[in-house]
């Protein structure tokens, strides 16, 4: 009896003396960004719906898989892989998932699984249940240039067993801005006197159509042929593709279509399309990207998805939920063209890793992603303080190629608003790094310590993104921006993928190995700069340069680079 009391009293003396692990900080930031308030306090019963990103299984495997299927020197060039084996490598581990889910049930949360790999859980807590499972404090921040405001915590921790199976956890720190996923889009400019006639490149310099823009790039109209092959639009923040507009476009500027040529439509999010003139949206993005798609690629199939808002989690949920939509498909499109971005900064590095991966996975299953550059030049959103030039995410993202913006025909020249640069979270890729190196030995001392000479440079390709003539609410005009410039270039892509599967090959897939490694198939652009930050920005210059990229695209060129 004696010695069983001195055993329990040892163990609980042990028990006294040994350290008692506390949950680690895992994430955290100074301050909101730019552009915020703090309200105080959040709501401590509103509703989060948290997302939960698991780390998983082999990320690094994907890569090179990704790059083994996406090199034209690799034998397995165009060996895109399955859904299956794809969400083998994205998949969390049995241990990593076993350990999480362990921990939200000791805290009595219960988690949802989501992602088509199952690498993400979603709950659905009130803030006083969040600041307890994550020694957080959520306050509600708002934006003052929209007024939204949302909770966010400027830090939060996770039990030591547990950290190293979570990525990231969103909403949390991230602050992209409620607008955010915004349309990188101009104020629409005056349009002037334009018809169908103008179909010579030269007029591209004044008005762009979809008869300039197949003068100038060498773009056939002959019709495309394979069902299978799809481009697929992304549309965010309630900007709608209006049926009658594209009919009126169709009617004035591509008069060898039948106007009643349309597109498909998918859903998530409690997305729609409404069809009333006053839903086209102000800043048109949406008519554009459907115009330029339908309108360039000719009887491609085009698909608009649109996203809604029950996300709840600001805006940047929908560029997990687009992305993990199309992931969960079997069938899904060949090239998927999105122009919406964000500041780089405003993103936390955890999940800005975690969605440039989901695009990996995508791109490494045979899809093309294509992101408009920006509209902001050197200084990204910031346009009016900065002092370090700001990149724009996801359009610095390594696995997709980011489209810039030119003007003009002889010769074409970086418009002033393109937005590019160089990552502070993603390293320079090996695809690109000749092309960099060579860049930065032109460039020299000009902008020494206002960028990251080490990152990932963008954008990878430019096309025509001023003046373009859309139809919105039934009026016609032209509008600016990179938004332009990536349906435009998608276009392209598509119209490629559709002969490549009517000769039984393999669509493009993941662009940047396959663009970097035919440099002269693109149209050279040495011309113009992107200003910012009270800067000249950078300069366009021969080869590479991060305004306008490798260049604009000649069709006939790419084709034969694509083996046609």
């Amino acid at each position: 009896m004696v010695a069983t009391t001195l055993f329990w009293t040892s163990l609980f003396s042990l028990a006294a003396a040994s350290p008692v692990l506390k949950p680690r900080v895992v994430q955290s930031r100074s301050s909101a960004p730019q552009g915020f308030i703090n309200l105080g306090a959040a709501n401590s019963s509103q509703t989060l719906n948290l997302r939960i990103a698991l780390a998983s299984r082999n990320i690094s495997g994907l890569e090179t898989a990704l790059l083994d299927v996406s090199t034209p020197s690799s034998a397995n060039y165009g060996k895109h892989l399955t859904k299956e084996q794809v969400n083998a490598y994205v998949a969390p581990s049995v241990e990593a998932l076993a350990a999480v889910q362990s921990w939200l049930s000791s805290n009595n949360v219960t988690a949802a699984s989501s992602g088509a790999a199952g690498d993400w859980l979603t709950v659905t807590i009130p803030v006083a249940k969040a600041n307890a499972l994550l020694a957080a404090n959520y306050q509600t921040f708002q934006h003052l240039d929209s007024g939204k405001s949302y909770a966010r915590t400027l830090s939060y921790s996770l039990p030591a067993e547990v950290a190293p199976h979570i990525d990231d956890i969103h909403p949390s720190t991230t602050f992209n801005k409620p607008a955010s996923a915004r349309p990188v889009l101009s104020v629409p400019q005056a349009s002037k006197a334009v018809s169908s006639s103008a179909s010579t490149a030269a007029s591209c310099a004044t008005t762009v159509t979809p008869s300039c823009l197949q003068s100038l790039y060498n773009i056939p109209t002959t019709p495309a042929t394979e069902s299978s092959n799809n481009i697929a639009v992304a549309g965010f923040i309630d900007q709608f593709a209006q049926k009658s507009d594209l009919k009126t476009f169709l009617t004035s500027f591509r008069t060898d279509l039948s106007s009643s040529t349309t597109f498909a439509l998918q859903t998530l999010d409690g997305g729609e399309n409404t069809q009333n003139a006053a839903d086209a949206g102000t800043e048109a993005a949406q008519q554009l990207d459907i115009q330029y798609t339908v309108g360039v690629a000719t009887n491609v199939p085009i698909t608009f998805v649109s996203v809604g808002e029950d996300n709840q989690d600001g805006d940047l949920g929908g560029f997990l939920d687009i992305v993990n939509f199309v992931s969960a498909e079997d069938s899904i499109p060949q090239v998927m063209t999105t122009s919406y971005g964000d500041d780089e900064s405003d993103i936390s590095i955890p999940l800005a890793n975690k969605l440039c991966n989901a695009y990996m996975a995508l791109g490494a299953r045979g899809t093309s992603i294509l992101f408009a550059s920006g509209d902001g030049g050197v200084a990204g959103t910031r346009s009016t303080s900065c002092t370090v030039f700001g990149p724009t995410f996801p359009a610095d993202c390594p696995y997709l190629t980011a489209v810039g913006s030119v003007h003009g025909t002889s010769p074409e020249t970086a418009s002033d608003f393109s937005s590019g640069g160089f990552s502070n979270y993603f390293g320079t890729p090996a695809y690109q790094s000749a092309a960099v190196s060579q860049y930065l030995s032109l460039l020299g001392d000009t902008n020494k310590g206002l960028f990251n000479t080490s990152g990932r440079g963008y954008p990878d390709v430019s096309a025509q993104g001023e003046n373009v003539q859309i139809v919105s609410g039934g009026s016609t005009e032209g509008v600016d921006g990179t938004s332009c410039s990536s349906p435009i270039f998608a276009s392209v892509i598509g119209l490629i993928n559709d002969q490549l599967i009517a000769a039984g090959k393999s669509p493009l897939g993941f662009l940047n190995p396959w663009l970097y490694a035919n440099a002269d198939a693109l149209n050279d652009v040495t011309t113009g700069s992107n200003p910012g930050c009270g800067t000249e920005g950078f300069p366009a210059k021969a080869g590479w340069d991060p305004v306008t990229g490798l260049g604009t695209p000649n069709f006939t060129a790419l084709k034969a680079a694509a083996g046609l």
